[in-house]
């Protein structure tokens, strides 16, 4: 059979697709809360009965936290790893949705049709494609063209603490040629894209501490130190006038772009007049040498995530603060070593103590950035028939977020992996009211299918 035969398929089969989704959509497996541990449960059974249904073997696998789900399929070379995650983040504020998070349905919008409901971008509509495009190519040829293991995740949005012990633990089993991982997103609506570098992530929280106890301005201000004067000049001393971070040695290990790189980039036409202007803002914050592209994908940044201390209520109230904190989070490029740099910070901060003031800290987490080798074969044939199926040809591109799961594929099953994802910039994951777009649904599983066709051949 021809590979229009499995698209054909997919074409008719779509109504039933959107159903199963539908169906997913509708579990509230938010990994983070425990009392929806019962749900994370029955959203990996629904996949092993999903994935049994395809013929593949396939497992829930008990973790000290949710379970994974790992199943195999097909015969013959290459060897494909497929990740996703099952489970959703929490939908809070529920006032602000606008309809039930966990009852699912096509919305007609002014963009087109979109499936509305928790989870239905990030990532069970995008794990989907994938598993139904395995369906299709089952149905037409009786087999997957190559084999395939799954390897769903339950704990994502969750921090994934059981993720790396269970790779470590099963890395004979996992280790395959290449890992597929589609919890990313499009260039504009017509431009499909594989992610090529990932930024790490390094976050740190700071607590100054001044007086023993919150003071009245009146009587002790001027003579006693306040730690939010003292929060506010580390803070501002972390940036110098053309936006760079003045951590020492945090640019240890940025590389700079290829120059092939640079001018796919640049042939993207990326507009950030527009980018900003749907957030109220108009001009690149950033160092100011480097064009809104390279900032947000490949330059490492050094950003205040929150502010805290003295009297925030309504009202007014005159206190001296006994204690600020503050929590910083670090995007990281290339090589740069997320320990040495938290290291650095921490001198930093307490070289700028003054006397009577004390600092304690609290780390939040830490991972090396990723960047993938498009020397291998699987990444241009990925690309050209991701070509095939969208209205512009296909572009490597970088991801100013963080996916950790990429990085340790590499590190510990020594796989590379390449992310490919239908996303859209609009479509609100974390957020009340997310979606996935129709089309993405619809074109990325036959996006799926034409690269299976391709990385088999």
């Amino acid at each position: 059979m021809s590979l229009d035969d499995v698209l054909a398929r997919i074409d008719s089969d779509l109504p039933a697709a959107t159903d199963r989704l539908l169906e997913l959509l509708r579990i509230p497996s938010i990994s983070t809360d425990p009392a929806y541990k019962a749900e994370c449960d029955r959203a990996a059974d629904w996949l092993v009965a999903d994935l049994k249904s395809l013929g593949a073997d396939v497992e829930k696998r008990a973790t000290p936290g949710h379970p994974m789900v790992v199943g195999h399929i097909g015969e013959g070379a290459p060897h494909l790893l497929f990740y996703g995650h099952y489970d959703v983040q929490p939908v809070d504020p529920l006032e602000l949705w606008d309809r039930d998070p966990f009852d699912p349905a096509i919305e007609n919008t002014e963009k087109g049709q979109v499936i509305r409901g928790r989870g239905a971008a990030d990532d069970k509509g995008q794990l989907m494609t994938f598993v139904e495009a395995c369906r299709a190519w089952i149905a037409i040829n009786g087999a997957l063209p190559c084999k395939i293991t799954f390897f769903l995740e339950g704990e994502e949005e969750s921090g994934s603490p059981s993720l790396v012990p269970f790779m470590k633990e099963n890395a004979a089993e996992l280790t395959t040629d290449i890992a597929l991982i589609c919890d990313t997103g499009m260039f504009g609506d017509a431009t499909p894209a594989i992610v090529t570098m990932l930024r790490g992530l390094l976050g740190e929280e700071l607590t100054i501490t001044g007086p023993s106890k919150d003071l009245h301005s009146g009587m002790y201000g001027g003579v006693s130190m306040n730690p939010i004067r003292v929060m506010a000049k580390i803070i501002a001393g972390l940036h110098d006038h053309t936006g760079r971070v003045t951590v020492p040695g945090f640019y240890d290990g940025v590389p700079e772009l290829s120059d092939e790189i640079r001018a796919q980039w640049q042939g993207l036409g990326f507009d950030h007049g527009s980018f900003l202007g749907e957030v109220g803002l108009s001009t690149p914050a950033g160092e100011q040498d480097r064009t809104p592209l390279e900032m947000i994908w490949s330059r490492p940044t050094c950003e205040v995530n929150g502010i805290q201390g003295g009297y925030t209520g309504d009202g007014f109230k005159t206190v001296l603060p006994a204690k600020a904190s503050a929590k910083i989070s670090f995007r990281l490029v290339g090589q740069q070593d997320p320990q040495a740099i938290r290291e650095s910070f921490r001198a930093y901060v307490q070289s700028q103590l003054p006397p009577d003031c004390s600092v304690d800290f609290h780390p939040h987490g830490a991972s090396r950035a990723s960047q993938m080798e498009i020397d291998h074969p699987a990444f241009e044939a990925a690309r050209h028939a991701l070509s095939d199926e969208w209205p512009e040809p296909a572009a490597y591109v970088g991801c100013g977020g963080s996916i950790p799961i990429a990085g340790h594929f590499k590190t510990i099953l020594d796989t590379d992996a390449m992310l490919i994802g239908f996303g859209k910039d609009d479509d609100q994951i974390h957020s009340p009211n997310e979606k996935y777009d129709m089309t993405s649904f619809h074109k990325g599983i036959r996006s799926w299918a034409r690269i299976l066709d391709a990385l088999a051949e």
